[in-house]
């Protein structure tokens, strides 16, 4: 019952920031529409890391003409992303097609998990954040998008929900490139 209401509680605050002002998110798709990460006083990069360094670890984005397999996932309020789990092979071109089932705005951003885990350390500080990364895809309640990722090396990853306390509630899956 605890975790439930932390949960509630934690779900409740980027809709109360949101009401307070636009804080960088949109209401449209904001999947592969470039590659900067910006604060509304000025740019950074995911986990102080450069655009490079980001794509190597995790794979790069995909050409949208060069898709191997088409992966429907959906984010909901009960933290969980479906499916949570994915199985790749090096070389593989994915097209996520998200879509956000909750009644609060998620997220999905592929990395390492301390990657991830350094980035919702920064969304604490900056609630502000714009995210506009090809890795990652926000969404508002009932929106759909896509995004086009190339897994190109073998290796385990990790995606998350990068909104304030939903990774810390659970909100995760696991890739694995073989």
């Amino acid at each position: 019952m605890k975790k439930m209401i932390s949960i509630l509680l934690l779900g409740t605050l980027p809709m109360l920031a949101q009401a307070s002002g636009d804080h960088g998110h949109s209401g449209h798709d904001m999947a592969n529409s470039g590659h900067s990460m910006e604060h509304q006083q000025g740019g950074h990069d995911m986990a102080g890391m450069s655009h490079d360094e980001h794509e190597a670890a995790a794979g790069r984005p995909g050409d949208a003409s060069k898709v191997t397999r088409t992966i429907k996932v959906s984010m909901n309020n009960t933290m969980q992303f479906t499916p949570n789990r994915m199985k790749f092979k090096a070389g593989d071109t994915v097209r996520f097609e998200v879509s956000n089932s909750g009644k609060i705005r998620h997220e999905m951003v592929i990395g390492t998990m301390s990657e991830l885990k350094e980035h919702a350390q920064m969304m604490r500080k900056m609630p502000g954040m714009k995210h506009d990364e090809a890795n990652m895809i926000s969404l508002a309640p009932g929106q759909k998008g896509e995004m086009i990722w190339q897994f190109d090396k073998a290796g385990s990853f990790d995606f998350a929900c990068m909104v304030p306390g939903h990774l810390e509630a659970g909100m995760t899956g696991r890739i694995v490139v073989r």
